[in-house]
């Protein structure tokens, strides 16, 4: 079955995203734009730590980290990987990652957190 891809509601139509698809086993993280075409794989749990810590719930940590590249600009590089596979690597940029934000903490992933669709 092909994965159905959401991505935020702040995200212009047709502008490239994080995109997020789900098995019952696992949450998929894309980046429409990124050109190595990776796919970061995480269990549902483990995407629930991120978008708690996303939304500022105290206390929470989560084993996707988040680093920004050199600069300031919409166009700063973010590479977001799992602890236990580090050398998969989804690349966006700063107003991409923003907007995933954005559409993390209006609730729209939450579904993925725990009730995964098939």
């Amino acid at each position: 079955m092909k994965p159905r891809w959401q991505k935020s509601s702040y995200c212009s139509e047709g502008a490239s995203c994080i995109h997020i698809s789900a098995t019952p086993e696992a949450v998929h993280i894309t980046e429409s734009a990124d050109p190595s075409g990776a796919i970061l794989t995480t269990t549902p749990a483990d995407f629930g730590a991120l978008l708690a810590v996303l939304k500022g719930e105290p206390g929470r940590t989560a084993p996707i980290e988040i680093t920004f590249g050199a600069g300031n600009g919409a166009e700063t590089p973010v590479h977001l990987h799992e602890t236990s596979t580090p050398n998969t690597v989804v690349t966006t940029t700063r107003h991409q990652w923003d907007t995933f934000v954005l559409g993390a903490r209006a609730g729209e992933f939450d579904h993925f957190r725990g009730r995964v669709e098939e």
